[in-house]
């Protein structure tokens, strides 16, 4: 008989800092089992950066085996030059989970709020307050990229 738990691992993408959360889907159950930041120093080459961010997703995956990813997927309207960062560190994310064997399950802004609150418009505050209830957890994670990638574990939990 196949376990009906699973692990999942939360990403929120970025080049400066990435947000990750793990969290253990037991039957319809969610808790936080842990979560951080993976931070890249400014003035650091950009190539070294995105290796740094590829190696701590090994880890992350070595560390935690999640049977299942989410990724955020991006929309950016103004700053082209932030966006093509960011898109470039999200490639490797990919890539690192890829080479793991993790399936990801990508979600937009919108869908995780719409997951976690049932409104695809809901403020930020709010789907902070929907993951600190969701996981049971003492207070909102900070910084914002930490409860971001764990309602973005949140929003995976509920895909096939």
């Amino acid at each position: 008989m196949r376990s009906s738990t699973r692990t999942i691992l939360g990403i929120d993408p970025g080049f400066g800092r990435v947000g990750w959360g793990v969290i253990r889907q037991a039957q319809h159950r969610l808790s936080a089992v842990d979560f951080g930041i993976i931070e890249t120093p400014a003035g650091t080459p950009f190539a070294e950066r995105l290796q740094l961010i590829f190696t701590k997703i090994q880890e992350l995956t070595r560390a935690y085996k999640p049977e299942l990813s989410g990724v955020e997927r991006l929309f950016f309207s103004r700053n082209t030059t932030t966006a093509m960062q960011v898109s470039e560190a999200r490639g490797v994310i990919l890539l690192a989970l890829a080479q793991a064997g993790v399936p990801v399950h990508e979600c937009t802004p919108q869908a995780v709020k719409q997951a976690l609150s049932s409104n695809g418009r809901a403020e930020k505050a709010q789907v902070q307050r929907m993951v600190k209830v969701l996981l049971n957890l003492k207070e909102i994670p900070k910084p914002d990229d930490v409860a971001d990638a764990l309602a973005i574990a949140v929003t995976a939990s509920t895909s096939v």
